[in-house]
């Protein structure tokens, strides 16, 4: 192929682009491209730059230097989120962006709304029959009509992907797009991630799942601490070589096999019969000093209602639950100054303040330290954040800088980092390290180990199989809100956990 044939396969074109942000440079010369018809993934650590050369290619922010083509046509440095999606680019973010209460076509017509030509109001029957054309088109399970509040997280990205396609988006990007999904719901993207493709249209796909880009992708490109370290064609594509690539390193494996460790330590949380209507029954364990106590199961379980009852957020109906030895009846105020810590699953929605900074954040949950008469302790306040911080080796290091800001493994060390700094004895985990990457969950995972072996007790609900297993030491497995089965000694799997979340066991401890 000629490279004049070449160029003009290509849908997008980034070269040299760089970009600092009053001093550090986060992008350095960069190159990428799409070809029309691709999957292309964008791997990388969190804080490699993979955010914001999305950023910069969908006219969120602008480069500093650097030449862009988007089939064939110069985009200037002054690019725009409109100019973006003018020319056909799309994205759809980990946290979707349809307006509840409106039903799909509502969605997907949002400011575009047909209307009649005699009057100016919308019409309501053609916009219907529009938007349901065009769900047929793909063969989606949707109605027009439906309202996005009734639909599953998986409908609604399906709804996102519909909004891109009636925009007649020739580049789709999606962001973590199964970060929320079961493996059932994943597999009906990747489906429409392939029909995509057949008709043309190029999928950036970016995800820390290297399962997903060794099947999905055509091609991989690489970046880290800004700079573009590989691109990989399908024959190259390996999720080892992906890893070592982007850490700069070679990441021991962990062992396939994992034993678990019954723990004589002394009883921290004894949980007898906790009982909650239609969410779960008979709930009954110990959790002992420094032990890492994993809860598996599948989505719906009623892994996340336990941990959320035992911290006082929600309340049960019947059982007991004494901690330290005495009866305790949880709340939230009481959990943090017991000292319980608690990481929830929605780190977005529950976990941090996105538009205040790291110091604020930090300051909130410990806000017993801070304040004195009724007035917060800067300074104090600043100490503490440093401290986090320090710890954590949150990045960029500046206390000042909005927590929303920060890549998703570096939000995730501050919900860790607030609980840290205080006389931590439990601390309460859900969903450590969805949509984070490799390096991240690696140094979170020895933050684990170091708090339990200081005697710290871990309560870690994880839908991650591997992670679940190799840094657990005894393992809860719940189904339909009931314990089926508990692994505390010898070796465990991947399948044990697995056939056990499924019912393919009987409920006998072993």
């Amino acid at each position: 192929m000629s490279d004049q044939a070449a160029e003009s396969d290509l849908l997008l074109v980034c070269r040299t682009i760089t970009k600092s942000y009053n001093g550090p440079v986060v992008l350095s010369d960069v190159d990428f491209s799409m070809k029309r018809g691709e999957v292309h993934a964008l791997v990388g650590e969190n804080g490699a730059g993979k955010s914001t050369l999305i950023k910069i290619i969908t006219g969120v922010t602008n480069r500093n230097s650097g030449e862009m083509l988007f089939e064939g046509t110069a985009i200037g440095i002054e690019h725009s989120k409109v100019a973006s999606q003018s020319l056909g680019i799309a994205v759809i973010y980990q946290e979707l962006s349809l307006i509840h209460g409106m039903t799909v076509a509502q969605n997907l017509f949002l400011t575009k709304e047909p209307r009649f030509r005699a009057a100016p109001f919308i019409d309501i029957g053609r916009m219907n029959s529009l938007a349901q054309a065009l769900i047929d088109r793909y063969g989606f399970e949707l109605k027009a009509t439906d309202i996005i509040d009734g639909l599953s997280i998986a409908q609604r990205q399906t709804v996102e992907i519909l909004k891109a396609l009636n925009s007649r988006a020739s580049l789709i990007i999606m962001d973590e797009p199964t970060s929320s999904l079961t493996s059932s719901e994943s597999a009906q993207l990747f489906g429409i991630i392939r029909r995509l493709k057949a008709e043309g249209i190029g999928v950036l796909y970016i995800s820390h799942r290297m399962e997903e880009v060794y099947d999905l992708s055509d091609r991989v490109t690489v970046l880290r601490d800004g700079h573009n370290v590989a691109v990989l064609e399908k024959e190259q594509i390996n999720p080892a070589e992906i890893i070592r690539l982007m850490i700069g390193r070679r990441l021991e494996e962990r062992d396939a096999l994992h034993t678990m460790c019954r723990s004589n330590a002394e009883v921290v949380l004894d949980v007898r019969n906790l009982c909650s209507e239609n969410r779960f029954n008979g709930i009954s364990f110990q959790l002992h000093a420094g032990e890492i106590l994993g809860i598996g199961g599948l989505v719906g379980s009623g892994r996340t209602e336990i941990v959320r009852a035992l911290y006082g957020i929600d309340r049960f109906d019947s059982g007991s639950i004494a901690y330290l030895g005495k009866p305790w009846s949880p709340d939230v105020a009481s959990s943090i100054r017991g000292g319980f810590g608690f990481i929830p699953e929605e780190r977005r929605l529950q976990g941090i303040m996105g538009a205040i900074s790291m110091t604020g954040n930090i300051g909130i949950t410990n806000l017993d330290v801070t304040r004195r008469h009724g007035f917060v302790s800067a300074k104090k306040e600043l100490a503490l954040a440093r401290r986090a911080i320090e710890l954590l080796n949150i990045k960029p290091d500046n206390p000042d800088i909005p927590v929303g800001n920060l890549s998703g493994g570096n939000q995730q060390k501050v919900v860790v980092g607030k609980w840290l700094i205080r006389d931590l004895k439990l601390l309460i985990v859900d969903e450590p390290t969805v949509g984070i990457d490799i390096g991240a969950k690696e140094e979170l995972y020895q933050t684990f180990a170091r708090l339990s072996a200081a005697g710290v007790s871990i309560l870690l609900v994880s839908s991650d199989l591997p992670e679940l297993i190799s840094i657990s030491t005894r393992i809860l497995v719940l189904r339909q809100g009931c314990i089926i089965q508990e692994f505390a000694d010898g070796i465990v799997t991947e399948e044990d956990v697995l056939r056990a979340s499924s019912g393919l066991v009987e409920g006998a401890v072993r």
